[in-house]
């Protein structure tokens, strides 16, 4: 509670105090008391009103931290008046009233846009699955028919597939437990998945794919890590130069297993390298890349690694880029494992 503002506020009550005292002292006078008596009079006025406002101030102080502090440990503060005591005062149980009243409209409201939230998230779960049925469908018949037409338009289906599974991922990434399994996965089971997942695109722009295979194995959810890996795979071909080479291997660090994904691309300018995984960010070079940026890709990349502990960080020096998967490795399982 701001004190100059407080005693400001008092400065009418001291002033009705001073008249008061005032006019007491000439009453005094006129009916003949001392001086002595009336000094001695207006002093205990003054000092039980000081009393008074430095008592009064000090418990509104305490009363004003201590609701402060009860805000500062809800999550949801329109919830504040739900929590708090009823206070005493009569001008205090007004504003009490009214926080009641705000609380129950904000509750509505919030209530009102998670419904929302869920139906749009359920429509859309809903609208990927049933677009996914076509897309299959346009794709065998693709494969079947050999012609550079159908080679190209495989590629567009794929991108087409990317981007509902882009949307998809995003309606799920808020609540990532109600939809995943955690077991024992062989990561580079899961490499060669996104490989092939994406084999048309990879073929279409000439990309390499060197892998360094080994039997490395972490607890994760199969579904959701190789939709991160597409991720990945997409930005390096978006971002490629001559001769472009995909990398995949793994690294070791203690309890810890590191998938590196490494291209020899465009890179990251050094200036955009700590911010690349912020939702609609696209830095210099995704700016000049001949196709647009959206700046979605690595941020759900960085939402769905936050939700299962995966570790993910980038590191890029002038040209090429390596992006780094890090999973922790419990000790009681390599235990088990041994």
């Amino acid at each position: 509670m701001n004190r100059k503002l407080y005693w400001e506020l008092k400065l009418p009550v001291m002033f009705l105090n001073f008249l008061c005292m005032i006019g007491m002292a000439i009453f005094l006078s006129v009916t003949g008391n001392s001086f002595d008596g009336i000094f001695l009079i207006l002093s205990i006025w003054i000092v039980i009103l000081t009393a008074h406002l430095v008592i009064s101030y000090y418990s509104r102080k305490v009363q004003m931290k201590k609701l402060l502090d009860l805000a500062e440990q809800l999550e949801e503060r329109y919830l504040l008046s739900e929590v708090m005591e009823k206070p005493e005062r009569a001008d205090d149980q007004v504003y009490y009233r009214l926080l009641k009243l705000a609380g129950k409209s904000m509750l509505e409201q919030v209530n009102e846009v998670r419904k929302e939230r869920t139906e749009y998230k359920e429509y859309v779960e809903q609208w990927v699955h049933e677009i996914k049925t076509p897309i299959t469908a346009m794709k065998l018949l693709c494969e079947n028919v050999h012609s550079q037409e159908t080679k190209e338009l495989l590629v567009e289906l794929e991108k087409v597939n990317r981007y509902t599974e882009q949307a998809l991922y995003y309606a799920r990434s808020e609540h990532t437990e109600k939809d995943y399994c955690v077991r024992e996965i062989c990561l580079f089971d899961v490499v060669h998945q996104a490989i092939a997942e994406n084999k048309y695109l990879l073929l279409q722009n000439g990309i390499g794919i060197d892998l360094q295979e080994t039997d490395d194995s972490v607890y994760s959810d199969e579904k959701w890590l190789c939709f991160i890996l597409n991720q990945l795979i997409v930005n390096s071909v978006k971002y490629r130069t001559e001769q472009p080479v995909l990398k995949f291997y793994t690294e070791r660090q203690g309890n810890q297993v590191i998938l590196c994904v490494q291209d020899n691309g465009i890179g990251i300018d050094g200036g955009d390298l700590q911010r690349i995984f912020e939702k609609g960010f696209t830095g210099q070079n995704g700016r000049n890349a001949p196709q647009n940026s959206t700046g979605i890709g690595l941020y759900l990349c960085k939402r769905l690694c936050d939700k299962l502990g995966i570790g993910i960080c980038a590191d890029s020096k002038g040209s090429g880029t390596i992006l780094r998967l890090i999973f922790h490795v419990n000790d009681f399982i390599e235990r088990v494992q041994g």
